[in-house]
């Protein structure tokens, strides 16, 4: 098995929408089933909702900005705007309290601002100089008081390297990799209890790309494999009642999480975990890369880029 992917990970700010192509934010019900359209645009390529703890808002990212989007009535986007902030990606998420931001930016660090707007502050360290290293925002403790993220540094020759999940202690500003970082990995999400950290790897996999959905116990270390599959799955949001696991569904050979592919937004649910999908369009990078779970765990938010014909 590879030490990771050769592909390059995408975390860009140039991103467009393609001739003919646009952009639509859809909120799915999983009690009934049904998948509402509630924002579409043909200019601006947005990406990675989150849903506020509050309900109303969803938050996306697009032109490497914040923007808030009111579900009551979600005909424009409005910029959250913020001071001594570099340029964003689409790893981004809001404190459980729903009083902040966390982002990760275009300098690989990861920041913090009010949820209205206004000051910026790095929470992450330069490391060691020569150390390409840089940082990827995924997941947030219940308390809020600890970061999941992945980080990624030069190894083997391979500028992206080793992959790996970390933790970072917002108090004390402690940064450590969890157990062996399981590289190649992504997306490391808290449950809802922090007893658990969710992340996708290719640990067990003897083909490269092959992503597969973990758990690790943060109270003594065991890692379980939730669904064997032979697709590439990414992405493992753990609803807030923590009944359901959401996950997006490469086709099998899918190499890395890349846009404009033919996907599938999947949930877990039961024990042992049976897969059911909610929905299939086209999409891929951006449509669930961070928690995207309405608070009443029935919604889930996903964006989808589809093209039309020439």
């Amino acid at each position: 098995m590879p030490e990771a992917s050769t592909a390059k990970p995408v975390a860009q700010i140039d991103r467009k929408l393609k001739q003919g192509q646009r952009a639509e934010l859809h909120v799915v019900d999983l009690e009934s089933g049904e998948s509402k359209l509630i924002h579409v645009s043909k200019d601006l390529l947005f990406e990675a909702p989150n849903w506020h703890p509050g309900g109303r808002f969803i938050v996306v990212n697009a032109d490497g900005l914040l923007f808030r989007l009111d579900v009551e009535s979600p005909a424009e986007l409005i910029e959250i705007k913020s001071e001594g902030l570099p340029d964003l990606n689409n790893d981004h998420l809001i404190s459980p309290d729903g009083r902040t931001h966390f982002v990760s930016a275009m300098d690989w660090h990861i920041y913090r601002f009010p949820w209205e707007g206004g000051e910026a502050e790095r929470v992450t360290a330069d490391k060691d100089p020569g150390r390409r290293f840089r940082h990827f925002l995924h997941g947030i403790s219940p308390d809020g008081k600890v970061l999941a993220y992945v980080g990624t540094e030069q190894a083997n020759g391979s500028e992206w390297g080793k992959r790996a999940v970390w933790l970072l202690d917002l108090e004390t500003g402690v940064e450590n990799m969890l157990a062996d970082g399981f590289s190649p990995a992504d997306g490391p999400e808290f449950s809802p209890d922090g007893r658990y950290l969710y992340f996708n790897s290719e640990m067990a996999s003897q083909r490269e790309g092959h992503a597969q959905l973990f758990s690790y116990s943060m109270q003594d270390g065991k890692v379980e494999r939730l669904i064997t599959s032979d697709t590439v799955d990414w992405f493992p949001h753990p609803s807030p009642d923590g009944h359901r696991i959401a996950y997006l569904q490469y086709p099998p050979g899918t190499v890395g999480h890349p846009p404009d592919l033919p996907v599938s937004l999947k949930v877990l649910e039961g024990r042992p975990h049976a897969a059911r999908e909610l929905a299939a369009f086209t999409g891929g990078q951006g449509t669930i890369n961070v928690g995207s779970w309405a608070p009443d765990s029935r919604r889930l938010a996903y964006v989808a880029y589809p093209i039309e014909p020439a």
